[in-house]
């Protein structure tokens, strides 16, 4: 792209020195003014066919016959290079949608989202940050550039995702979840009633505007619909209620000094910690966490037992919450096995 620009920008100015080159010339062979010189110039370099404006003599029309070789020079390298350019920006797109796609199609366990408008961008983010593979999915072209400037690595699938052949393209059959944040509830709840019919284990996470879409969203089969106007909200009121609780858990999940996160990890069957206590396992002595929770997997649901003393039990299925930095956290999943 940088070699066809400079081809372009030194178009200009062969361009540039041609009409210079041919007014002078005009007004020195010619003897003519400086406007009708600039005007034969024009024409001439142009290959319009014209008439001439006034009787050439001898040298004036080899003079003419020359210019007109430089214009019509001149113009077959401005085409060639438009043309160039045009084929480049193409064939840069075909190339890479067709790199996303292969890469697509090698992934598992990953997250697609869908629309990459504010809340779709900041989601990636999080992903990106948390080092966990997803996928965006927007069908307008329009986002799409200033996306790969936000997140240059980020795989975006054009498409519209209420479509069932983008969300199975997108991977859905192999994704660990996907999170439809598009612009009207309406796109929202397509989504979820495709995704759930196309994969029945995927956990779906879906975003509101209306309070009232929240039920019918639920019923379309998402596991979480979440409320921008109801989490802002509780977060206005407990930043009067509760300030330095609502300052702990920002520097604890988005202080980029800290790098602190709060995580899950899976406790499944087979594991070194399964069927051994908190205090047996020793998480904060192997890893350097602090064991906020962990939630019991019930035939009634999610249950949390919340500060748990070194005598709680773990699990075979149970999930470990934690809050500490990306490497203890790693380490964790490493010690877990």
């Amino acid at each position: 792209m940088p070699a066809l620009t400079d081809r372009l920008v030194w178009s200009f100015v062969a361009l540039l020195g041609l009409v210079v080159f041919g007014t002078l010339g005009y007004v020195a062979i010619e003897g003519q003014s400086v406007g009708d010189s600039l005007y034969m110039t024009v024409i001439t370099l142009t290959a319009v066919g014209y008439e001439e404006v006034w009787t050439l003599s001898e040298a004036g029309r080899a003079y003419t016959m020359f210019l007109l070789f430089a214009g019509l020079s001149w113009l077959g390298f401005w085409f060639a290079s438009i043309t160039a350019l045009i084929v480049e920006l193409d064939l840069k797109d075909v190339l890479r949608r067709r790199r996303s796609m292969r890469q697509i199609a090698t992934m598992k366990d990953h997250v697609i989202i869908c629309g990459a408008g504010r809340t779709g961008r900041q989601v990636a983010q999080e992903l990106e940050d948390a080092n966990h593979d997803y996928v965006i999915v927007e069908r307008d072209p329009k986002r799409i550039a200033p996306l790969h400037e936000y997140l240059p690595d980020a795989l975006v699938l054009e498409g519209d995702a209420t479509h069932d052949q983008v969300l199975l393209d997108a991977g859905l059959l192999r994704a660990k979840g996907l999170i439809t944040c598009l612009s009207a509830d309406a796109d929202n709840l397509y989504v979820c009633l495709s995704a759930r019919d196309l994969a029945a284990k995927v956990t779906i996470v879906a975003r509101a505007y209306e309070e009232e879409s929240m039920d019918k969203l639920y019923r379309a089969g998402a596991d979480q619909v979440v409320s921008p106007n109801v989490s802002s909200a509780i977060r206005m009121a407990s930043v009067l209620l509760r300030p330095s609780v609502v300052s702990f858990v920002d520097i604890a999940t988005r202080s980029p000094d800290l790098k602190l996160r709060m995580e899950q990890t899976h406790v499944a069957e087979g594991s070194p910690l399964a069927g051994r206590t908190l205090g047996e396992a020793g998480i904060p002595s192997e890893t350097g966490l602090i064991v906020i929770a962990i939630g019991k997997h019930t035939q009634a649901g999610l249950d949390f037992v919340f500060n748990p003393s070194a005598a709680t039990r773990i699990d075979p299925g149970d999930d470990v919450i934690v809050l500490g930095d990306s490497d203890q956290i790693e380490r964790l999943k490493r010690y877990v096995g």
